[in-house]
């Protein structure tokens, strides 16, 4: 691709000229071959996160609503009974008609693009547990809340979430441990991600600059050796 014709009819010797525009054009086609690598890299640094962040949960069934609106996940009547990890940018989620009986604390905390919830259809069981879920629907979407009743125990049945009570919960010192590794290996998952493509954005940076240099370097030589060969004939 990097190639010249020679236009030189002065006998078969080269030009002065030529002697030194061939090492630059060599120069020149390597600088090229690093500007593609370095194009391939920053695409990978900025492919990375993406794809670590956006796995479907095996149970469910997502679909894009296109950049940079997020996804839909639909993990409605599959019988779950644990929530699974979700896309980070989940923005439409689907979790009715299941056997969920309460979300870990914290779960929810990290899907801020969610707009659409439904929760309803699932047998909630009205004790501490369900204490998070309650005063995260609280803030996210009261109309969300009042579709949620009480399974057990049997004397919370049929009543709303929205309308329990610290007598009805009994003393809830803490809220319980989260016991769901899922989210702590996903977190750490985007996290090490991240500072994988950190690293491969600084990288790619001081490529760039030593490339800049080099090029700035090499066109000053060509122009110095072009100088003297004029002088010299």
């Amino acid at each position: 691709m990097c190639s010249r014709k020679k236009m030189w009819t002065g006998g078969n010797s080269e030009p002065p000229m030529w002697k030194h525009s061939e090492g630059f054009g060599s120069q020149f086609c390597r600088v090229k071959e690093l500007e593609m690598e370095l194009l391939a890299v920053l695409g990978c640094a900025l492919l990375l996160p993406t794809v670590l962040g956006e796995d479907c949960p095996s149970q469910c069934s997502c679909w894009s609503l296109g950049e940079p609106w997020g996804t839909g996940v639909d993990c409605s009547s599959r019988g779950l009974r644990a929530l699974p990890a979700l896309p980070r940018l989940t923005r439409i989620l689907h979790l009715h008609n299941n056997s969920l009986a309460s979300i870990p604390a914290g779960a929810l905390d990290s899907l801020g693009h969610l707009q659409e919830l439904r929760l309803w259809d699932n047998p909630w069981h009205c004790d501490c547990h369900i204490l998070y879920l309650k005063l995260w629907l609280q803030d996210f979407s009261a109309p969300a809340l009042a579709r949620l009743h009480c399974a057990s125990p049997a004397p919370l049945r049929m009543k709303p979430l929205g309308q329990l009570t610290g007598n009805d919960l009994g003393v809830c010192t803490r809220l319980l441990p989260t016991k769901c590794l899922q989210f702590f290996w996903r977190d750490l998952f985007l996290i090490a991600g991240a500072v994988i493509t950190l690293l491969l954005v600084a990288w790619a940076l001081k490529l760039s600059k030593k490339l800049v240099c080099q090029l700035h370097l090499g066109s000053r030589r060509l122009r110095r050796s072009i100088l003297k060969t004029h002088k010299v004939l």
